[in-house]
């Protein structure tokens, strides 16, 4: 063995002991009569001392060693002088005997410090030097921890863990597929999955009851801080259960992560219908750290002469409270934020409540102090709030209104990263309408089984027929969703007929499913957390980046290793497929 112990674990109790360690020089320091030298390897850092008076020659080799030299000595561990406590093994230092370069290091494109000079570019390029420095390191050991307590309450509760295939067949429904080329199949492909949807059905089918992987998924969609094109799911399902099963599982999954990780002890979980979501929030992931619901004000502002209120379908606001001090260009940069093209807002009313008890709004020449009295009492405002209102077509401003609502709660400093707000949102629909392609798609999956007491509705009224869907919301971020399936081919085919389907294409794409189910499928369901968003707000992190060991950038491309790339001309000839000049 190249070393006895780590560099992290050496303390007081430790006086006297002939050591070796091995690991990478994190800084060294010269003073002339002696040098010292940080050693560091992922358990830790341990000083080491070189004394010129006892050892010129040795004093001399270690003033050849620079920034990450891997390095092997062995020496006695003494005391420190000068000890650091913010470090375990501060109170100790290796005096040194010997000294290996085991392998020296061309000077870092960035300090590995916790606070670096790289950018994220360059970090991303020499991700294995990134990856040294302990805030990239500690993200991946959280991950590993997390992953360990997963699968050991999984294993408490009978679960088993089964491996499904990676390369599969294509399918038209969910984000785009990445596809594989089949060289013994010419002109056909493979597909990488989105999800292991039906091969957890059929295993329900098989016999499996509770099964569960952590699994990678594939998705060829537009990225941003918590997607990437390749992602971790834990991916469960359990048969001869209801809902209610699904989430009270999975909830005390949840609660026991954070119980066990973080040391965080949650109350039971809230439940919201998506509709009174989007009602109350705008979002079927509201974030629930703070206040700040909606309030509509048709009945209060409309018929006053004011067009855009008696022109819109919904007007609706916020009250933030404590900003009736806003100043006029204040609350045009929060006009300027609804108005960006991501947004797409037209415009911003508001209504101070000034803390003499006065009301003063931007549309004062349509409406008297007693008709903001009544928007006051509506709100709920209080002397010092800024009332902000926005107005449009219900399902597109209450989305707009979202935004400006999350962007209040970060200027106000609402977004605790350190407080925890899960939440389930139930009772999704169905169904929803998509304007390009002219139908309905399905809101999780075409597998989503809808309420029993709405599957009248599927001919006459399909937008309003619920799901019996879930997902879980932590502090504005969707965590993981699910539902209980369809299970009887019938109610399949309907499902798919309505999805837009003819019974050739279904029977083409997803017949092997259909017929399983005429074997015996029990009543089943479950539920896919997102892995890498899970541990992102257990680190404290907007970005999953940080939590996977090699990730790819907001194009897609791996920057490190150059991917994707080309591939020459005899590997497209193997494959079957032309290329155009």
């Amino acid at each position: 063995m190249h070393r006895t112990h780590t560099c992290g674990e050496l303390n007081i109790n430790d006086l006297g002991k002939e050591v070796t360690l091995a690991g990478w020089v994190q800084k060294a320091r010269d003073l002339g009569g002696m040098t010292f030298i940080d050693i560091r390897d992922r358990y830790g850092i341990t000083q080491l001392l070189f004394n010129m008076d006892e050892n010129a020659d040795l004093c001399e080799q270690a003033r050849q060693v620079s920034r990450e030299f891997v390095i092997k000595v062995t020496g006695k561990v003494v005391e420190r002088t000068n000890k650091n406590p913010k470090i375990p093994t501060g109170d100790v230092e290796i005096k040194v005997a010997a000294l290996e370069i085991l392998n020296a290091a061309k000077l870092p494109p960035f300090l590995i410090e916790d606070e670096t000079d790289g950018g994220e570019d360059l970090r991303m390029k020499y991700r294995y030097l990134d990856l040294r420095r302990n805030p990239v390191r500690n993200n991946l050991v959280l991950r590993h921890k997390m992953a360990q307590e997963i699968r050991k309450y999984l294993d408490a509760q009978n679960f088993i863990e089964v491996e499904t295939p990676v390369l599969i067949k294509s399918t038209p429904e969910g984000a785009r597929d990445f596809v594989v080329p089949s060289r013994m199949n010419p002109g056909e492909f493979y597909a990488l999955p989105q999800s292991p949807q039906t091969f957890k059905q059929l295993l329900m089918v098989s016999g499996f009851d509770r099964y569960f992987q952590i699994v990678k998924c594939f998705r060829d969609e537009d990225l941003r801080a918590d997607r990437q094109p390749e992602f971790t799911q834990i991916d469960c399902e359990m048969s001869f259960i209801e809902q209610e099963d699904i989430l009270n599982l999975f909830e005390g999954m949840t609660r026991h992560l954070f119980s066990t990780v973080k040391g965080i002890q949650l109350e039971e979980f809230p439940r919201m219908a998506y509709n009174d979501a989007m009602r109350l929030y705008g979002s079927d992931k509201p974030d629930t750290r703070f206040g700040m619901q909606f309030t509509e004000l048709n009945d209060l502002v409309k018929g006053k002469g004011f067009p855009v209120f008696d022109g819109a379908e919904l007007v609706v606001g916020i009250n933030a409270p404590g900003c009736a001090a806003y100043t006029r260009k204040q609350v045009d940069e929060l006009t300027d934020f609804i108005k960006r093209p991501q947004i797409g807002a037209t415009g911003l009313v508001y209504a101070r409540y000034n803390p003499d008890g006065s009301l003063k709004s931007s549309v004062d020449k349509f409406y008297s102090e007693d008709d903001l009295k009544k928007w006051a009492e509506a709100f709920k405002a209080e002397p010092g709030d800024l009332m902000l209102i926005m107005a449009g077509p219900t399902e597109k401003v209450r989305k707009q209104l979202n935004e400006l609502r999350l962007e209040m709660g970060s200027r106000l400093g609402l977004k605790d990263k350190n407080k925890f707000a899960p939440l389930w949102v139930v009772d999704f629909p169905l169904l929803e309408w998509d304007e390009d392609s002219q139908r309905y798609h399905a809101m999780h999956h075409p597998f989503t089984s809808p309420k029993p007491e709405d599957i009248a509705l599927l001919d006459s009224k399909p937008g309003e027929v619920r799901a019996n869907a879930y997902d879980l919301v932590i502090n504005g971020t969707e965590i993981g969703g699910g539902s209980i399936r369809i299970h009887d081919r019938s109610l399949q085919a309907l499902m798919f007929k309505h999805l837009g389907f003819s019974e050739e294409e279904a029977q083409k794409q997803f017949g092997f499913l259909m017929d399983a189910f005429e074997y015996g499928a029990p009543p089943h369901g479950g539920i896919a957390f997102g892995f890498d968003r899970l541990v992102s707000i257990f680190a404290g992190l907007d970005s999953i980046r940080d939590v996977i060991a090699f990730p790819k950038n907001n194009s897609g491309r791996d920057v490190m290793i150059d991917s994707p790339s080309s591939i020459s001309d005899e590997q497209l000839k193997e494959l079957n497929i032309k290329t155009t000049v």
